[in-house]
């Protein structure tokens, strides 16, 4: 993962950055993550955003504004002035939290797709080519300098044929010294030349497949498109994943959720990840006592934190509904249920648990009738049937008024493999068929532990899904899908690029690839920084000796 860095080469000791991650949805959608902390200022933030360079931004802006409120310390700032500003900012936040949902109003949640293209010409410049060399000007044997000219005294002595000779000479070491220079030159030229060649092929070619990633990118997004438009489902969740993700809320909230599309009714299922009471900031008042040179904070009271609490909850789920169905142009969906999931520490026993505290279902129709700029969120959220304890902040766990279901008319019942293996077995000639169910059997072993299972599809032998992992978080995991390829040769990047294009169709979160060879350096350079894991013949023994079965790998046997 590369590095997050900061605009400007000064940045103060007192800023510190985390490691930059990167989550990807059920969809393929990212989310780059960055913890940035102020030492001086007892600061800490974790900021999100699609994209890198989005990400950079905000860091910078923030890093920015974090030095001009530790430059004001330092210089010893008026500390009613800085009190009064640390005021209006709690202020700003705990508004900003009162009008989650009327701020979702005045925006157009519709994704541009054309804003999703990636048209940025190749970044790098081309090589420069070598300057010609500049000769030195040939040595003339009529210069002046290469001329004898004896004088009277020269001549009455009879040295005027010493004189030609020396004069020869001394053209003949300038002649030497132009055509070893000019060689020099030449040479010199001819290496520059050779490494200009090699650079500028090297340059040609990535920018041919800088080019063929954007076109194919571009392509992906034509046909997520057309896909949207025809209603087709896993293009549907990738369109509102991306209408969700772009939802602009404060950097504290987790932002995270799931999607379930079902076309047959056209109903949307959400699953989202709402934020802990306290993670809520409660920040009220900052007041400068001039006696002890210090400031002093106050907080919303309990009562306080809890109805604005609540309110959060209740305007998130109705923002969500409003900006899946504003968004929805092609007009895909008839009705959405919202389920709102909480992790924290469960009061009743005292351990982090994660409970689904309010769900609601509701008709296009129904929810078109509001006007919800006027609406209070409790009550509307009522009055549409939702379903959720008095006081959310209980953390009170209710029934998900409907849940995502993991069918798939692909699976197929599967069958048990490792029993048969030993060492004297030769994963490179076994059965294509069985090489998929031990595929199956062996990832099974592996996401048991965590509470996951994994599903073999019928055998198709052309490059599709041949089986799937579930993980059974409802809300930060999701679809793995797996492909296992028994060949013998190594695997091309067009493979991988295959598996891509499945995990984006397939709404999945990660794409795992399993053969029994190996891969070329293409399809290592395609998989970084995507959600993607390619997995060798070595990496395949590994996985089964890890548990607890041994066979063997022979290619040249074939």
């Amino acid at each position: 993962m590369a590095e997050l860095k900061f605009d400007g080469d000064d940045v103060p000791p007192e800023l510190k950055l985390g490691e930059l991650s990167v989550t990807y949805s059920r969809s393929g959608v990212p989310t780059y993550r960055v913890e940035i902390w102020h030492e001086g200022l007892n600061r800490h933030r974790l900021l999100r955003a699609s994209d890198t360079r989005e990400l950079e931004n905000k860091a910078s802006l923030l890093a920015a504004d974090w030095a001009n409120r530790w430059l004001a310390i330092q210089t010893r700032a008026d500390g009613k002035e800085l009190a009064s500003a640390r005021t209006e900012e709690a202020q700003q936040a705990i508004r900003a939290l009162e009008q989650l949902l009327a701020r979702a109003l005045t925006s157009n949640s519709t994704i541009r797709w054309d804003d999703l293209r990636e048209e940025t010409p190749f970044p790098t410049p081309p090589p420069d080519e070598p300057a010609r060399p500049q000769y030195p000007r040939e040595p003339d044997r009529s210069d002046s300098q290469f001329r004898a000219t004896p004088g009277f005294l020269d001549r009455m002595l009879g040295r005027g044929p010493r004189l030609e000779a020396e004069a020869e000479n001394r053209w003949r070491r300038a002649k030497a010294h132009w055509q070893q220079r000019t060689s020099s030159l030449d040479a010199a030229y001819q290496e520059a030349s050779r490494d200009f060649e090699l650079a500028n092929d090297a340059w040609r070619s990535d920018k041919r497949t800088y080019e063929q990633q954007q076109r194919e990118a571009n392509a992906a997004i034509e046909a997520k498109r057309e896909g949207y438009e025809s209603s087709d489902a896993t293009a549907i969740e990738w369109y509102f994943e991306r209408v969700l993700s772009a939802s602009d809320y404060p950097d504290w909230m987790p932002q995270e959720f799931d999607l379930e599309m079902r076309s047959d009714s056209k109903m949307i299922l959400v699953s989202y990840s709402v934020p802990a009471l306290d993670a809520m900031p409660r920040l009220r008042e900052v007041t400068y006592v001039a006696s002890r040179e210090e400031m002093r904070e106050k907080d919303l009271t309990d009562a306080q934190a809890r109805n604005l609490y609540d309110s959060v909850l209740y305007q998130i789920c109705l923002r969500t509904v409003h900006e899946i169905l504003e968004s929805d142009y092609a007009g895909t969906v008839a009705s959405a249920v919202f389920n709102g999931y909480v992790t924290a520490i469960d009061p009743t026993n005292g351990k982090v648990a994660t409970t689904c505290i309010l769900s609601l279902q509701v008709t296009r129709d129904e929810f078109d009738d509001l006007d919800l700029a006027k609406v209070e969120p409790k009550a509307c959220f009522k009055a549409l049937k939702g379903v959720g304890s008095s006081k959310l902040h209980s953390m009170a766990a209710v029934a998900p008024i409907m849940e995502m279901s993991r069918t798939d008319a692909r699976f197929v019942s599967s069958r048990e493999v490792t029993g048969l293996l030993d060492e004297s077995v030769n994963l490179a000639t076994m059965d294509w068929e069985d090489f998929e169910h031990l595929t199956r059997e062996i990832f099974e072993a592996e996401f048991r532990s965590h509470g996951g299972e994994v599903k073999v599809t019928q055998s198709s032998r052309d490059g599709g899904v041949d089986a799937i992992a579930f993980d059974p978080d409802p809300i930060r995991g999701g679809k793995i899908v797996i492909q296992a390829k028994r060949y013998t040769n190594t695997v091309s990047v067009a493979a991988v690029r295959d598996l891509y294009g499945t995990v984006m169709n397939e709404g999945a979160t990660k794409g795992i690839l399993v053969t029994t060879s190996d891969y070329g350096p293409d399809a290592y350079r395609f998989a970084k920084d995507k959600p993607l894991t390619l997995m060798n013949g070595s990496n395949l023994l590994h996985l089964l000796e890890k548990h607890g079965h041994r066979a063997h790998i022979d290619r040249n046997s074939l």
